[in-house]
């Protein structure tokens, strides 16, 4: 067995997972996994420029992470980072900064290979011969992925829950016209990513990330967050457009108080439900197969 430590650094969070992997079997035994929101993508869709209080947000939490590997003893530390830092312009104050914390670069990754990991994360402890269709929702950028055991065809689009906020939304809750605006996005991305990836050929639709997991913590009813219970749930489509209804006409502090959204997704949780929602009716599937696992797995069995 490999100790690893796998970090994703997104664009809303930062996430690390300490974990032995099998070399042999690839085989996954998670230690620890923890996730804090720095919003490193704070108005970079603006201003093409990593803010300095996001930039120190997230070398906060890199100091924090890097006390659990050494505390954990990881023998070998990959660090990802995806759609902010590939956006920023100044993306070198951020790759310095990591390599003085952690002693590792960041892998600012292309979305082809950020779809490659959040797959084999997603599907790994899947069974069956069913095509699928994962869809990982950041903050910044979707991706979509198509394969069974293989990835066949995989897209990243700019569309996130971040990005689409900053973008559309001005009003507590939005607007009939912003929450239009998003979904005129959302379905322009939809086919950008059909014209590479046949998103509409898939048995299975698998998603993953905060958006997607909060969604169907809220369509579970569950009194708090709960990753077992949502880790591999199945939540219908009629589910997904009624929480996003839901979510559509709240207020941020009506949103605050549904204990399973993180306070650093109140904000933005309603971008990354009508996402999903137009995913869902575009494919046309009956349910999406909400997973837990994702590219920070992939990350993780990546380096061992």
């Amino acid at each position: 067995m490999t100790r690893v430590a796998g970090i994703d650094c997104g664009t809303n969070s930062i996430r690390l997972l300490v974990a032995d992997v099998h070399p042999d079997t690839g085989d996954l035994i998670e230690l620890d996994r923890r996730m804090t929101i720095v919003r490193l993508g704070q108005g970079v869709d603006k201003t093409g420029r990593l803010a300095p209080e996001a930039l120190e947000r997230t070398f906060a939490a890199c100091r924090a992470y890097a006390e659990v590997i050494k505390e954990l003893g990881a023998e070998k530390v990959r660090f990802v980072a995806t759609s902010a830092s590939r956006d920023a312009e100044n993306r070198a104050d951020f790759v310095n900064g990591v390599v003085e914390i952690l002693g590792v670069e960041p892998e600012v990754i292309t979305g082809d290979q950020e779809a490659a990991f959040s797959f084999t994360g997603a599907t790994g402890e899947l069974h069956g011969d069913d095509r699928r269709l994962v869809v990982d929702i950041g903050g910044g950028s979707t991706e979509f992925v198509v394969g069974n055991r293989h990835v066949e065809a995989a897209r990243s689009v700019d569309i996130g829950c971040v990005r689409l906020t900053e973008r559309h939304v001005r009003h507590d809750p939005p607007t009939a016209e912003e929450a239009d605006a998003i979904r005129a996005d959302v379905r322009a991305a939809l086919d950008l990513a059909a014209a590479t990836v046949p998103i509409d050929t898939a048995e299975t639709l698998v998603g993953l990330a905060g958006s997607v997991t909060t969604v169907a913590a809220i369509a579970l009813g569950l009194p708090e967050y709960d990753s077992e219970k949502i880790h591999h749930a199945r939540i219908s489509a009629a589910q997904v457009a009624e929480v996003t209804d839901r979510l559509l006409a709240s207020t941020h502090a009506e949103r605050a108080a549904i204990p399973v959204i993180h306070p650093g997704r109140v904000d933005v949780i309603i971008a990354g439900a009508i996402v999903l929602r137009e995913i869902v009716e575009r494919v046309g599937a009956h349910e999406v197969v909400v997973s837990e696992h994702d590219i920070l797995d992939g990350i993780a069995l990546s380096v061992a």
